[in-house]
């Protein structure tokens, strides 16, 4: 055992020495044996943050009616041909919520859609149809349950900027989310919501009769 030892160049003794220190303050670490340590390999956060910058201010005349609440689980999986998943491949599995607006753009309309009978007691108005907001993820309840990398992804990530970029399940949470929010009722409600809400206003003001139609 001391002859391997002696043969051992200077710098693999060197290297020896600093994996077994590793060893000995990761095991004390997980193990509570030194409680010290916890101090030493603490990590403290510290916001450094710019201010925050206004860039524009847009007007906006949709009234939102309604909101969906979705939520998906993607499961996505990224492989190459010829190679086996353990050597390079990537399998993600996360769980995407957000939110989907439904409005109804009150700016659309024009003098002509707008109909009052002259004792002002009937009014008729023509709305465009309902539309869909962009989805928007909820990042406190969006979170990754899983992620599997191969040899060479895993050994891309010490290299790379932004390891386990999570861009991509991100955007496609976001589109199951848009396509569930076309298939459900939510601009139908919103059309119903931004109706008894002007029922409600054109009658408080003295109309006793309000018709409001959606065309396109």
């Amino acid at each position: 055992m001391t002859t391997s030892l002696k043969r051992l160049p200077g710098w693999a003794k060197i290297l020896s020495a600093v994996l077994l220190v590793l060893v000995v303050l990761l095991a004390g670490l997980r193990l509570s044996l030194l409680p010290g340590l916890r101090d030493v390999f603490r990590e403290d956060t510290h916001d450094r943050s710019g201010p925050t910058l206004l860039k524009s201010i847009q007007d906006i005349s949709r009234y939102d009616a309604a909101s969906g609440n979705f939520q998906v689980v993607v499961d996505l999986e990224k492989d190459a041909r010829f190679l086996p998943d353990a050597l390079r491949g990537t399998r993600t599995l996360y769980v995407g919520a957000g939110t989907v607006d439904a409005y109804v753009d009150l700016g659309k309309i024009g003098d002509k859609d707008v109909t009052v009978n002259d004792d002002r007691t009937s009014a008729t108005l023509r709305l465009p149809h309902a539309a869909l907001g962009k989805p928007a993820l909820d990042p406190d309840h969006s979170y990754a349950v899983s992620k599997q990398r191969g040899l060479l992804d895993r050994l891309g990530d010490i290299f790379s900027d932004n390891p386990n970029d999570e861009r991509a399940v991100q955007r496609l949470a976001a589109r199951h989310i848009g396509d569930a929010a076309k298939k459900s009722q939510l601009t139908a409600r919103a059309e119903e919501n931004t109706t008894g809400m002007l029922e409600g206003l054109l009658h408080s003001l003295g109309f006793k009769e309000v018709h409001v139609t959606y065309g396109s």
